[in-house]
């Protein structure tokens, strides 16, 4: 029986004494955590608005390949016919015995030739580039629903936190009246 009575009287003692100094614990810690969920709010939100802002570059990019893609194929396209075009002057020039014009388009179609070449390398180029832009769009926006749940998280803790803060100022108000 006296072990009993020690720990009821311990705990009428903890009782009494110890809800203020806790109390006043809890609400600093509170206070802190709902200073810290703000601040991790208003940093969610910047990034969120900045994965935003890299989504849309990302677009911008896409398109601007996507473009720049059509025109290097328009450009084969020509250069193809420009050089169909002088192999056909070549034959004609060979028939009819013209040597400096068989010079002169044979001239022509080394030109077109490393334009085709050129353009080719352009093509390669700028498919390389969208495959790298989509990349970068998949990853934006993979970091942007993160941060989106991140934020929500964070928006539900402060949450929490104003309550529990509310709920110990309570609490302390009761305890010390």
């Amino acid at each position: 029986m006296t072990r009993f009575t020690l720990v009821v009287a311990g705990a009428i003692v903890a009782f009494a004494f110890g809800p203020s100094t806790v109390n006043a614990q809890d609400v600093q810690q509170d206070r802190k955590d709902v200073r810290q969920d703000t601040r991790d709010i208003r940093h969610g939100r910047r990034d969120l608005s900045q994965d935003n802002r890299d989504i849309h570059q990302d677009r911008r990019d896409i398109r601007r390949d996507t473009r720049d893609i059509r025109q290097d194929r328009r450009d084969i396209t020509n250069d193809r016919r420009d050089l169909s075009q002088d192999r056909r002057e070549l034959r004609q020039d060979v028939k009819s015995g013209n040597v400096d014009a068989a010079k002169a388009e044979r001239a022509d179609i080394q030109k077109d030739r490393r334009d085709l070449a050129a353009d080719r390398t352009d093509l390669a180029r700028d498919k390389q580039d969208r495959r790298a832009d989509v990349k970068d769009l998949r990853n934006d926006t993979r970091d942007r629903n993160q941060d989106r749940r991140d934020l929500n998280h964070d928006v539900k803790d402060r949450r929490a936190n104003r309550r529990d803060l509310q709920r110990d100022k309570l609490a302390k108000q009761r305890g010390e009246k």
